[in-house]
């Protein structure tokens, strides 16, 4: 099964779609000049374990590659699937604060 990633900007999220132009995923964010934090990955449960997830990570991560962009990965999911895809590390954000 193949999904279409696009952005709505009216909703500040991305949506996966599949071939029948179903929402099978967003991605939501907030966008404040080149900065973008991705603040929530939901998948519908008719499409978990089918890819989606992974689909729009790389998908967003990509467009705020193409757009300038530094991304703030808030969302676990998204922020525990770039520990697994480092070639994004030069556009993310990380907190050099050491927690005690």
């Amino acid at each position: 099964m193949q999904f279409t990633v696009t952005d709505a900007p009216a909703r500040e999220r991305f949506e996966a779609r599949d071939e029948a132009g179903v929402v099978a995923g967003v991605v939501t964010y907030q966008l404040t000049g080149a900065i973008i934090v991705y603040t929530h990955t939901e998948v519908d449960p008719e499409f978990e374990g089918k890819g989606v997830g992974s689909t729009l990570a790389r998908a967003v991560m990509d467009d705020a590659r193409a757009r300038g962009r530094t991304v703030v990965p808030l969302c676990p999911f998204l922020a525990e699937w770039l520990v697994k895809h480092p070639q994004y590390e030069d556009i993310v954000a990380r907190s050099t604060r050491k927690v005690k």
